[in-house]
């Protein structure tokens, strides 16, 4: 890295639609109780966007409250990335239309898709521009808008699915914050994984634009692969789990976050888990994880924090981040 420059993590920001799709409206639509997809998902109610509105009006105005958390004028960004697999239109990509939407005069501005493990890509690709010294400030958003994807005719995926969008922004921090707790809000090591051969394990193709998922074979390979990366992030880092203070797993299920922690040996306190409010939007569970903890006060400057996912592809990712001393997400 030129001149020991890191990457840091400078504000995070959600934007959620106001609109709520139920458990119980769903359990009513398939003839099940609320029991039966509660035990399943762990889902109360899931964000859900109008027919009428635009990912990319989300996406930008979630990098606008991160931009004002963070200080930073839209005109600095180097890079804008977006993470998401459900653009609003085939072509452009989302990230072009949010950069304009803020002022990114300068930016470049790109799409990133590996599913739900989007984000941690976007995290890990925004970071070596930092630290590589080709960018000084990155805005990276997850957004998904699921539900205009998910399958309502099928009682055991629908359940899960949710719209929202996260940020954050990315600046670099040269020298500060390479070593100890200093609460810098530097991003660590990242590790990524894919496996081609599970392409059709969960898959939406052009021709039906529905999400069709084989959920036993997912659960067991998100739960392996998470868990496999935990550790190999952990490590990489030169720390050990119980050095972690905080674990942010993609909000894919509830039954998923809870197997981790029991393989894992997590307690309880040091998981965070709040899909009963939010649902799966994908590449957004990881920001909202972050604002989430950060409200709950979970989330305190210096803590050494946990990021995984797992998504289609498959892809998987686990990266371990300091977190910084920033302003709550209201």
């Amino acid at each position: 890295m030129p001149d020991g420059r890191v990457a840091r993590i400078m504000s995070v920001a959600t934007e959620l639609p106001a609109g709520r799709l139920t458990t119980t409206e769903l359990a009513s639509r398939f003839g099940v109780s609320e029991d039966w997809i509660l035990s399943r998902t762990g889902i109360r109610e899931r964000p859900r966007a109008g027919a009428d509105e635009r990912l990319s009006d989300y996406a930008a105005r979630a990098g606008a409250a991160a931009l004002r958390r963070a200080g930073v004028a839209a005109d600095e960004l180097d890079l804008v990335i977006v993470a998401t697999m459900t653009q609003d239109e085939l072509t452009p990509n989302t990230a072009p239309l949010v950069a304009h939407a803020l002022g990114a005069t300068r930016a470049g501005a790109f799409d990133v898709g590996a599913a739900c493990t989007a984000f941690l890509t976007g995290l890990s690709l925004g970071a070596a521009q930092i630290e590589s010294g080709r960018a000084r400030r990155v805005l990276l958003v997850g957004a998904d808008f699921i539900t205009r994807i998910t399958d309502y005719e099928d009682k055991r995926s629908a359940p899960l699915f949710a719209d929202a969008a996260g940020a954050v922004v990315l600046g670099d921090c040269t020298g500060a914050g390479a070593n100890g707790r200093t609460g810098s809000g530097r991003v660590g090591p990242i590790v990524l994984g894919a496996d081609g051969s599970h392409g059709t394990t969960i898959i939406a193709t052009h021709a039906e634009r529905k999400l069709r998922l084989d959920g036993p074979e997912v659960f067991r390979n998100a739960v392996a692969r998470m868990r496999e990366v935990t550790v190999q992030a952990v490590a990489q880092a030169r720390l050990e789990l119980d050095e972690i203070d905080l674990f942010v797993y993609h909000q894919a299920n509830a039954r998923i976050t809870r197997a981790l922690a029991e393989r894992l040996g997590l307690s309880s306190d040091r998981v965070v888990d709040c899909i009963e409010t939010l649902g799966n939007s994908s590449a957004a569970t990881l920001p909202l994880a972050l604002a989430q903890a950060q409200r709950d006060g979970r989330l305190r400057p210096g803590a050494r924090v946990l990021l995984s996912a797992f998504g289609a592809g498959f892809t998987w990712g686990g990266g371990v981040i300091e977190w910084g001393g920033f302003p709550v997400d209201g």
